[in-house]
């Protein structure tokens, strides 16, 4: 592994979190298979040698205590699912160098393998442990078979997490009040004698690690709460019969299912190094030599991949992660998704309601930065597709190669200007540059820019105009305009690699868009070509409304369903919801006029950098370009926000704020942001920078 900026020398992975096999894919999973997806054909795109591989996680008690209550083997449920998946994300042209599952004997015997290797190091052991056990069947209760109360913030928790509350990693007999899931009887704690890997032994190894980790801000920042603490050994089994035997003779324990739900991520790669040939992929060189390992991630799991894995990796000397990206948390409408309410987007309700896989990808890619949370709605779709690409990616490409094809049946001779060609270069820049930030959303933006700038380009110059009175120069705008098209493809195809492959086809390129390197945006296109056709296809406000009633009436059917089941679990948490705002700040008795408010001069701003101000602990020095021009502002984010992480971001700047100097540095406006953890500002769409906000 290097930390050279890609591309480099060295074999890349990007992994995705392994998808649960047990139940339907909704497009909270989307964002990162398909995030993992675009950032993998990214780095191709770069010139990196890159394997996108991944896989379903076959075990754990989820899949037990669902395939019982079904009546089914649990190999038999899950393989239902990992069989849908797999068709699912081909739909949205997920493109897996390998897609395996949990349960092939490749994994099998891969943990095993490193599971006894950790073993003979000396960094397992046995410990008496209490397990909630189910007094009335006789059996213990691991993980999801055991409900309860999470000890650490009172919160309904369910065996091996708290997922309604803190988040927290649960060990066994952490849960307090248990109840049996089997029985729904009061469970109790019993001795048993379980495996526990010894995380403690790697605290320091893990504290430089994590200075070292590449990714997004979240996922080296969170991890630090436990890295820097009392690192607890990790209990790696559990009482059950569905899972991957502990290797050692004489013991009926199974493997916890996160240890070898990641190993997972070293067998795929394997299996696709072998089915290739070791000459064309090498899985070793990847993860036992010098590879660049890339862990997509939710934000649920962070500490899975930022700790506990990277200690297994260190303790049989693998390779260890280049970099994490986690992604935010996918809202509906504001409001979380509820599988049990029905309230979702589902993958295949997409696919079925007939809209352009691409159209989501480019959304869940570009519509906030991938570790911010996104909050989906129908109407937010629309307003993307109908303005990024239908209005303008779209109408670049097709008046471009219309114009083109009428008046010159194809690519004008003519040589690509200097300002187009650095325009091109320019993007290419922003692309790079998106793929090292481990950003997505910046590698789907340079193409979006780079058709708005054709679009300005085009109708700035107005070559249907120039036909006739200077037809050299008309034919100088549309090459440059062909050559924009060519460019836009090249970059699109991470992005969407559908559309992509109709506008290389559209402009009769040989090959396939997606062997082309960054070089070929600005290469020549070919001399004659046909008519194009439209790109994209816009979303009417009547399939909005429509999507809209069939969500609001099978989330409300679902609900009558549930109604009888949890109507004092309803009760407490309407009560919770009305708790969590007592601390909220009275309202403001003194009005002002609209006059006070005109006044406020608001702008769109983006924050080009952030450094710390010296001397001052909460003070962060930031760049902000409000469009005519880039603004310093000092702003007390430096104990809230990484200042990494806030380059690219959007916020809200006061532009006729009087100047202040605070630890002699002058500042030139304010950003706002709400409440005490300082939630930056921000639009809900694109409004260029510099716009004033009334």
């Amino acid at each position: 592994m290097s930390h050279d900026t890609f591309p480099t020398d060295d074999p890349a992975v990007v992994t995705c979190g392994l998808p649960y096999a047990n139940g339907d894919l909704h497009i909270g999973h989307l964002r990162g298979n398909i995030g993992a997806d675009i950032y993998a054909r990214a780095l191709r795109r770069l010139g990196q040698q890159t394997a996108y591989v991944c896989g379903s996680d076959m075990h754990g008690t989820p899949i037990a205590v669902n395939a019982e209550q079904e009546g089914v083997d649990p190999e038999e449920f899950a393989l239902r699912y990992h069989e849908q998946y797999e068709e699912t994300f081909a739909g949205f042209n997920v493109d897996f160098q390998n897609y395996g599952h949990t349960r092939e004997r490749s994994n099998v015997e891969l943990t095993q393998e490193i599971v006894r290797t950790l073993d003979d190091r000396g960094y397992v052991y046995e410990k008496e442990i209490l397990v909630a056990w189910d007094p009335t069947e006789e059996q213990p209760l691991p993980d999801r078979y055991v409900e309860g109360t999470c000890p650490y913030c009172g919160e309904k928790a369910r065996g091996d997490e708290c997922d309604e509350g803190c988040g927290r990693h649960l060990e066994p007999g952490e849960v307090e009040d248990p109840t049996s899931v089997v029985t729904g009887n009061p469970a109790e704690y019993r001795e048993r004698t379980h495996k526990f890997f010894e995380l403690s032994a790697f605290q320091e190894y893990l504290q430089e690690f994590i200075d070292r980790l590449e990714g997004t801000s979240n996922a080296r920042n969170q991890p630090r709460e436990w890295i820097e603490g009392e690192l607890q050994d990790w209990c790696i089994t559990r009482d059950m019969d569905w899972g991957i035997d502990y290797p050692e003779e004489g013991t009926d324990l199974v493997l916890y299912v996160w240890v070898d739900a990641p190993i997972e991520y070293v067998a795929s790669t394997k299996d696709y190094s072998e089915r290739v040939g070791r000459e064309t992929y090498d899985w070793e060189q990847v993860w036992t030599d010098a590879g660049e390992i890339v862990h997509v991630i939710g934000p649920d799991i962070i500490q899975h991949h930022t700790v506990f894995w990277p200690a297994m990796l260190h303790g049989v000397d693998y390779n260890e992660p280049r970099a994490v990206m986690a992604s935010g948390f996918v809202t509906l409408a504001g409001d979380g998704f509820s599988t049990s309410r029905n309230r979702a987007v589902w993958a295949r309700e997409y696919l079925d309601e007939g809209f352009d896989p691409d159209a989501l990808r480019y959304y869940l890619a570009t519509q906030s930065g991938f570790q911010q949370d996104l909050d989906f709605s129908w109407e937010q779709f629309q307003e993307r597709v109908n303005s990024d690409l239908v209005g303008t990616v779209g109408n670049f490409v097709y008046r471009s190669l219309l114009f083109a094809q009428r008046n010159y049946e194809g690519t004008p001779e003519a040589e690509v200007s200097d300002d187009v060609r650095h325009r091109i270069e320019s993007a290419v820049d922003d692309f790079a540059a998106g793929v090292n930030d481990y950003s997505v959303r910046k590698v789907g933006l340079a193409v979006t820019d780079l058709a708005r700038f054709g679009n300005e380009y085009i109708q700035r110059n107005e070559p249907w105009k120039l036909t006739d009175e200077s037809p050299e120069e008309a034919a100088q705008v549309i090459r440059d305009c062909v050559q924009l098209v060519k460019a836009i493809a090249v970059l699109f195809q991470p992005i969407a690699p559908a559309a992509a492959d109709r506008v290389w086809a559209q402009l009769n390129e040989a090959g396939s868009v997606a062997d082309a390197t960054l070089d070929d945006a600005l290469t020549a296109p070919p001399a004659t070509f046909d008519a194009p056709t439209e790109l994209f296809e816009k979303v009417e406000d009547e399939r909005v409304e429509e999507l809209n009633e069939k969500l609001a009436e099978r989330t409300e059917a679902a609900e009558e369903e549930a109604a009888g089941r949890d109507e004092t679990d309803d009760t407490a948490n309407a009560a919770e919801t009305v708790d969590v705002h007592t601390d909220v700040e009275a309202l403001a008795d003194e009005r002002i006029g609209f006059g006070d408010f005109q006044a406020l001069d608001l702008r769109v701003g983006e924050i080009v950098s952030a450094e710390p101000i010296e001397g001052a602990d909460e003070l962060l020095r930031l760049e902000v370009d409000i469009g005519v021009e880039t603004r310093q502002v000092v702003a007390g984010l430096r104990q809230l926000h990484d200042a990494e992480s806030l380059p690219g971001t959007r916020v809200v700047l006061v532009a006729n704020m009087e100047k202040a100097e605070l630890f002699g540095t002058e500042s030139n406006g304010m950003v706002l942001a709400a409440g005490e953890e300082a939630d930056l500002l921000t639009t809900h769409g694109d409004a260029p920078l510099g716009t004033k906000i009334r």
